[in-house]
């Protein structure tokens, strides 16, 4: 069965910055600044003050608009330099 990845913990860094922690034990600095530019559902979260709402839910960064990234995703992505 292939891993699947869940966020277990998620803490603001700076700007659009998160550092997220994995149900297997990798921590990550994720960098949410192409989402932004995505426009749609992302639009929203440009507001940095909206952006920090973040919370978990169902494995994975969720804002209070609707907005997620799924938890693969995330993972996959390199950490932040």
């Amino acid at each position: 069965m292939e891993f699947m990845p869940h966020v277990v913990e998620a803490k603001h860094i700076i700007d659009y910055l998160i550092k997220v922690k994995f149900n297997d034990g990798v921590e990550k600095v994720v960098d949410f600044t192409s989402y932004i530019s995505r426009g749609g559902i992302f639009s929203e979260l440009k507001d940095k003050g909206y952006f920090e709402k973040f919370f978990i839910d169902l494995n994975t960064v969720c804002w209070p608009n609707g907005a997620d990234i799924a938890p693969e995703t995330s993972y996959k992505l390199e950490s932040a330099k």
